[in-house]
Order: structure tokens, then sequence, then C-alpha cells
């Protein structure tokens, strides 16, 4: 999966993503559970818009992304914010060398970008080892539901004055996975014509039970599952599961 030319487009295609409730997400005290700390890894940042706002929160943050183009982004807006965000390129699954952190948060379903059950696993691992005493891991992921109803076998479009997309999605292979191919049309400002940009993503889920049992044998207590930030417990048609865990 590559995000080289996809990463500078990603913020227009994402001006409806709900980075505030991520951030009410953090700071509401039943998914805090009392952790005072306010050292925090943001891993799988993209383009920094929900790191930014935990720093504006008064979060003392990280960021952690595999794509370098994406942290290029982010590294821009950071200076001309004038505000202090270090930034790290690595892969979730590999994560080593950062120090241990009060929070670490996962969000915008980034965890189902990993295509093995070993590679969530040791996912989990990671972040168990990067996190300090009672330190905790939020994170978020789409649930079988989206994956089955909601992505696989439709196809969404945009077409604006200078930009446009056809973005298809297909069931993967494995159980509650889905194929996106997408193609971005770019009004090039200099020249007047469209760019073509394609993309291929590969996403996969798993059960609310799978998860937690995952999380368990990582070290976790899992503290808190909710849906499409509700305060309700996942039910069958739920589109998005968050997940409130505690280091042991």
């Amino acid at each position: 999966m590559s995000y080289e030319q996809f990463s500078y487009i990603y913020d227009r295609l994402m001006t409806d993503a709900p980075y505030d409730k991520w951030v009410e997400y953090v700071l509401d005290e039943k998914s805090r559970f009392h952790v005072s700390g306010n050292r925090l890894l943001d891993v799988a940042c993209g383009t920094g818009e929900l790191s930014i706002r935990l720093v504006r929160e008064g979060f003392q943050v990280t960021g952690v992304d595999l794509s370098d183009s994406m942290l290029v982004v982010t590294a821009s807006k950071v200076a001309d914010k004038g505000i202090h965000l270090p930034l790290f390129q690595q892969d979730m699954s590999q994560l080593e060398g950062l120090p241990t952190y009060d929070f670490i948060t996962i969000f915008c379903d980034s965890l189902n970008y990993l295509a093995s059950e070993d590679q969530v696993k040791e996912t989990f691992r990671r972040m168990y080892s990067h996190l300090g005493d009672g330190g905790l891991l939020l994170f978020d992921v789409h649930s079988p539901f989206q994956m089955l109803h909601g992505f696989a076998n439709r196809t969404f479009t945009l077409n604006e004055e200078d930009i446009a997309y056809i973005w298809q999605s297909y069931p993967g292979t494995a159980r509650y996975s889905v194929e996106h191919e997408l193609t971005f049309f770019v009004l090039d400002d200099m020249t007047g014509q469209f760019n073509r940009i394609d993309e291929w993503h590969y996403q996969r889920t798993y059960l609310v039970k799978q998860y937690t049992t995952w999380l368990k044998e990582a070290g976790f207590d899992v503290l808190r599952v909710t849906a499409d930030f509700s305060e309700d417990p996942p039910i069958k048609t739920s589109k998005r599961i968050f997940f409130t865990c505690r280091k042991k």
C-alpha cells in the first residue's frame, strides 16, 4: 500500500472525519480511568490532524506512522503552528526504541490495515511494552458488519471542480476483509490538467471476542468496549468498535 501521492490529498478527503470526537473520547473520564499523566503516543498519526489537537489539549504527544510522506505533511503543519510534536517513521507491528507513555492511541481504523492475525497480536505486544504501568491503549476498528455491509461490493464517488474519485470495494479472501480500489483525478493548478492517482488498500477486522482474547494474551485488561462514539456496547449493526485497555 502506497501513500506517496495519496498523502497530499488525504486531508481534503478527510474533511468530515470525526477528529473532535476522537479527542473527546481520549478526554472522557470513562476512557481515562484516572490516568493522570499526559505522555501520549499517537500511532498511525497520518497527517497529524488528531495529534495536533491532542497537543492543544495539553498532552505531550509523539507521532508514529508507517508513511514517510504522511509524516512530511505532518512536519510541515507542526512547523507552521510552532508546536512540539516529535515524529517517527515505524511500522506499528514492529514498534521499538521509544520510551513508555501514559496513553497510546490508534484511531481511524488504522489497526485494520494490518494484513495478518500475527501482526495484530504483535502490535498489541509492542503497545504493551511502550506503556507505563497502568497506562492505557485506546483504539478503534471497523466492525464485521461494516466490512460485510458498509464496504463490500459498494462503489463511492466524488465529483468536484478540482478533485474527483471512484472508490470501489470488494470482499477480500480472508473473513471480514475488504480490498479498496481508488482512482483519483486531481487538478494541477499549474497546468490546468487533471493528474490520475491509483491506490489499492486492504483492510481486515475480527470479532470483538477475538480482539479481547489477543489483548488479554498481551497482558492487557480490557476495561471498556463501546461502539460508534456512544456509551452503548457493540451490537450486530455497529460500524466502529472502540476499546479501552489498561496495562496490568
